[in-house]
């Protein structure tokens, strides 16, 4: 499922096509996505002009003063700026069609995405009870120390619990605990003040540079021009079992927290 960086990735990707425009048409050819796509965003959409283009987690909102269109990927989608008139496929499930004469295209082999309507100055019941942007202020080392203490979870799941911090995925979880030297199954209240202070940079140095690298290909995701991100590439834990460390040549061990594989380096991190 593409993570925080592959959606800002997007968010980048598409705004500038976005911001200022006039949306003349909403055409949707598959309403049932993950859940259906309401009648409020094909019937309020067309006609606003785009204010913003903003993210809140891992999903997209498109502001207009009629209210706000709520976007997510799901596992495999995809938004794409194309010229008008470029013939859809099977998977393209809803076009916007822009006052520039170019759309945004939705596409979604799997159908988990999401295309909602949020009503001006009442936030979607999807973005009640986030916790902080892990790039924002509000996110820092004593942060986490303060929300960790009594707390026995694994740190790894408690770090994806998105009440906790919104964001931090699977790949960005296990790379930031590595970085931080961390052990993922570590108690999250074990873990000392200093060794979070350490946590919350390595959260916001890997993920702001995995935006940098257009965030990590993994299955479908595809950046909005259509080119691949390249964070994979410099992956030091995520999906290297039995593969040495680049750190210390130790092979990396793989075990399941909270249903996801987890990887780890067992010398590096404690």
């Amino acid at each position: 499922m593409p993570e925080l960086p592959e959606v800002e990735t997007t968010r980048r990707g598409i705004a500038p096509h976005l911001v200022g425009r006039r949306i003349e048409a909403v055409i949707v050819r598959q309403p049932r996505l993950r859940w259906p796509v309401p009648r409020q965003l094909r019937e309020r959409l067309p006609g606003q002009r785009v204010d913003a283009v903003e993210r809140r987690a891992k999903y997209l909102l498109v502001h207009t003063v009629a209210g706000s269109a709520l976007l997510h990927l799901g596992m495999s989608g995809s938004l794409r700026v194309l010229p008008g008139g470029t013939v859809a496929g099977a998977h393209d499930h809803v076009d916007w069609h822009l006052d520039s004469g170019r759309i945004l295209r939705y596409t979604d082999p799997r159908r988990f995405g999401c295309q909602l309507w949020q009503a001006p100055g009442a936030p979607h019941k999807l973005l009640a009870g986030l916790g902080p942007e892990p790039l924002g202020e509000e996110f820092d080392g004593d942060y986490l120390w303060r929300k960790s203490r009594g707390r026995a979870a694994a740190v790894k799941t408690w770090l994806m619990d998105q009440k906790i911090v919104v964001g931090v995925g699977n790949i960005y979880a296990a790379e930031a605990l590595f970085a931080a030297g961390i052990h993922p199954n570590r108690a999250a209240g074990s873990v000392s003040r200093l060794r979070y202070m350490r946590l919350a940079r390595e959260v916001k140095r890997i993920l702001e540079y995995a935006i940098t690298r257009g965030g990590t290909t993994l299955r479908d995701f595809i950046s909005p021009d259509g080119t691949p991100g390249y964070f994979e590439q410099e992956l030091f834990v995520y999906g290297r079992a039995g593969q040495p460390c680049k750190v210390c040549g130790t092979p990396i061990r793989a075990i399941t927290l909270g249903q996801r594989s987890t990887f780890y380096c067992p010398r590096c991190q404690r």
